[in-house]
């Protein structure tokens, strides 16, 4: 009775050694890259596991080399395109570095990011790149950093988790784009944020958080009203229209605010899906931009400029973002034990079409 023919992917790390004519530890360590060998018997071994179509176990190599080349990256929402670029960045800087990436998405859900984290953990990742889904619930990333596993957060901080970060300074950014529309004569610049980040006005007189001590939306929202109180405008409750994450919400938060006795004649954007409820919002209201009333929208998307007028934007270097979380953690990697660095990169501001001068201006 024969025996059943073994598929190509089942040779095992005998019988590349068997064919190259060394011992099972020399084509060990001239697979697993690790150790002394001879260029003459590496050679031999790489052919025969060719030959045979050897595929290596990817566990055992780590147990014994101690990494996995691989790290994994935890972000809030894939289909959200910042995020997908910042991914692109991630993977690209990864793989000329010879790292693969393994992906989690945590829809802004510490729950969630607490599973991932932890599964990613188990699969003995090298290290982390984390989105963090709150900036203070935070005690699982607290402790990973603990036990060694390297971290470093994109896009918003973490106080309490000692690791580095990389970042835009939303705050600047917005003061920056309320600065350009109280110089076009806007008095009334209404702010599209989520609800979960939003604060009160009495609250934003006094807040001051660093560029990674809070979500990006309260930073903008923080920038917003300081960009206010420099130019001497009020910073009132009526302007911030807080709403939940869903384009038909900042619509209709964009309406009402277009709608007040004494109407808005500005709107600025914290994200790209208060953007898209914005510009159906002042559609919807039979307003035109600029004519009626100007918007500035955080984040410069491809869609951005396909819409008449084109978008004047807040852009940040997305992709960079990503490559730059990716280039620090391998530093970490190599051995830089070095004190946690804060990285912030700087935005754009790009004007297009969307902006003028306050109505009757």
């Amino acid at each position: 009775m024969t025996g059943r023919r073994r598929h190509p992917d089942q040779a095992t790390i005998h019988d590349v050694a068997a064919a190259a004519g060394v011992s099972r530890a020399t084509a060990a360590r001239a697979l697993g890259g690790y150790g002394r060998v001879s260029d003459e018997a590496r050679d031999r071994v790489t052919a025969a596991a060719t030959s045979l179509g050897y595929r290596p176990n990817t566990l055992a190599r780590s147990m014994i080399t101690g990494t996995t080349h691989t790290i994994g990256v935890v972000v809030a929402d894939i289909e959200n395109p910042f995020f997908a670029r910042a991914v692109r960045g991630i993977a690209d800087a990864a793989h000329a570095a010879g790292l693969e990436v393994i992906l989690a998405n945590s829809d802004e859900d510490v729950a969630k990011e607490r599973t991932a984290v932890g599964v990613l953990f188990q699969k003995r990742v090298d290290g982390l790149i984390v989105a963090p889904a709150s900036t203070e619930d935070t005690s699982h990333l607290v402790d990973l950093v603990e036990r060694g596993l390297p971290i470093v957060l994109l896009d918003r901080g973490a106080p309490t988790v000692r690791a580095d970060v990389v970042v835009v300074d939303n705050q600047r950014a917005a003061h920056g784009a309320i600065s350009h529309l109280a110089r076009l004569g806007h008095r009334r610049i209404a702010i599209i944020a989520e609800a979960d980040t939003a604060l009160p006005a009495a609250e934003l007189a006094t807040a001051q958080p660093g560029p990674a001590d809070a979500m990006p939306s309260r930073l903008r929202l923080v920038g917003w009203a300081a960009g206010l109180r420099a130019a001497d405008l009020p910073v009132t409750d009526d302007l911030i229209r807080r709403t939940r994450y869903a384009r038909a919400a900042a619509m209709e938060q964009t309406v009402a605010a277009l709608e007040l006795d004494d109407p808005a004649t500005a709107i600025f954007t914290t994200d790209s899906t208060m953007t898209l409820g914005a510009v159906d919002g002042i559609v919807a209201s039979g307003r035109r931009m600029p004519d009626d009333v100007s918007l500035v929208a955080f984040d410069d998307l491809e869609w951005t400029t396909l819409v008449q007028p084109p978008l004047t934007v807040v852009a940040q270097p997305v992709y960079e973002l990503g490559a730059t979380a990716t280039r620090r953690l391998l530093a970490r990697l190599a051995g830089d034990e070095g004190p946690p660095e804060l990285i912030v990169l700087e935005t754009s501001f790009i004007l297009r079409g969307s902006t003028g001068r306050v109505p009757g201006g």
